[in-house]
């Protein structure tokens, strides 16, 4: 069932008579909309203090990440001073041990050296033992000899003293 255009019309009609014998839903379209509008300027002014509120936020956080952001150079600033130092000492050190080292082979020189005169000691020890080896085969003998030549004097006394 279409309506025609003259229908249309005719509920138009009735439609607006009916609103203007009744005010109150004339004004309470305006109320309505004046309290849409009072209520969205709010929004807008609470959605600007929020937005105030995050810049503030957004900028003490900036603020932060700088003040971070200084104690990590900071920090790296000490580590590659602790590093360099460090390396400096490491240096020192190895210096200390390549000084060591050279002392150690000064010393392995010189115990080579106190072998050597040990081997010489020991060579003219064994000369010593055998001239020591000689003297008392010398003596050994020297001493047999004058026993028997003792022996043999008091044997000829004796016999000498008998004879007289």
């Amino acid at each position: 069932m279409a309506l025609a255009e003259q229908d249309i019309r005719e509920i138009e009609s009735l439609i607006n008579q009916v609103i203007d014998q009744r005010p109150e839903v004339k004004n309470a379209n305006v109320r309505y909309e004046i309290d849409l509008r009072e209520r969205a300027t709010r929004v807008e002014e609470e959605l600007k203090h929020q937005r105030d509120l995050m810049l503030e936020g957004f900028k003490r956080m900036d603020e932060r990440f700088e003040q971070v952001k200084k104690r990590f150079e900071e920090s790296d600033k000490r580590f590659e001073l602790m590093q360099q130092e460090m390396n400096r000492r490491f240096e020192q050190v190895d210096k200390r041990f390549e000084q060591v080292d050279k002392r150690f082979e000064q010393v392995d020189k010189r115990f080579e050296q106190v072998d050597k005169r040990f081997e010489q000691m020991e060579k003219r020890f064994e000369q010593v033992d055998r001239r020591f080896e000689q003297l008392t085969t010398r003596i050994d003998r020297f001493m047999v000899w004058s026993f028997g030549t003792t022996v043999s004097v008091g044997g000829v006394v004796i016999a000498a003293i008998k004879l007289l």
